[in-house]
């Protein structure tokens, strides 16, 4: 009972984010990018469980990128039972970054973009107008400070994107949700951890912008809903 209720909490809430942003549409084919962790498998469970209720129909497929390179390792089975149970089709996908991986590029910013380019061409090959990732609230504020403090500009993860002329459109339905809310109902669910973990988890810049973000909360507890928030309050008369 505790789960179907805490399911429902969250599944109202990403409700919310797609009527009001327009993030479904009538026949769209939508792709998710499944990585395997608590906030992909989310996704995959809370569009599956919105499909049934639409008044219009949507076709939903997950992919998982593997990367050779790296150590990290999820349980392929269990994945394609996952998405088979949710009426959802699953497609694995492998990829080697190669000589890349002795460039002066960090692994992780690696790794990342030959996922991110594989989901893309497969969208396009196979005929999807979306594409759906998993990034939540505590995501788009750490992309937010990264932003301004490495590269000195005010961007974060929009709740859609248009790519690749108007041939995609990147949404992201979870974005409304804090890492808390998806930690305290996937506990309950107890969705399983990769096989082998990557070892530069807890080793990049992401990491330390958390630590950041904790010593803000300290300063006021709603500190990070209003900076979340402030992304869509920007006064641009007092910029310079």
């Amino acid at each position: 009972m505790e789960k179907r209720k805490a399911f429902k909490r969250l599944s109202q809430k990403v409700g919310q984010t797609i009527y009001r942003e327009g993030l479904l549409k009538p026949n769209d084919k939508i792709l998710i990018g499944l990585s395997g962790g608590k906030d992909s498998l989310l996704l995959v469970d809370l569009l599956s469980e919105r499909k049934k209720h639409l008044p219009f129909p949507i076709e939903l497929m997950a992919i998982h990128v593997r990367i050779k390179e790296m150590e990290y390792l999820v349980e392929r089975n269990f994945l394609h039972t996952f998405c088979e149970q949710r009426g959802v089709s699953f497609q694995f996908v492998e990829d080697s970054i190669g000589s890349e991986l002795s460039s002066e590029k960090a692994p992780c910013f690696l790794c990342s973009w030959h996922r991110r380019k594989n989901i893309f061409q497969f969208a396009q090959s196979m005929g999807f107008n979306k594409v759906a990732l998993g990034h939540h609230r505590d995501d788009a504020l750490q992309t937010l400070l990264m932003n301004m403090i490495y590269h000195g500009s005010v961007s974060s993860l929009p709740y859609k994107l248009s790519m690749f002329d108007g041939q995609i459109m990147l949404i992201r339905p979870l974005l409304d949700l804090s890492e808390k809310e998806i930690n305290a109902y996937t506990r309950l669910i107890e969705f399983p951890s990769e096989i082998i973990a990557c070892p530069y988890k807890n080793k990049n810049k992401r990491e330390e912008i958390k630590v950041l973000i904790q010593q803000i909360r300290k300063l006021h507890p709603l500190a990070e809903k209003n900076m979340f928030r402030s992304m869509q309050n920007i006064f641009n008369e007092y910029l310079p």
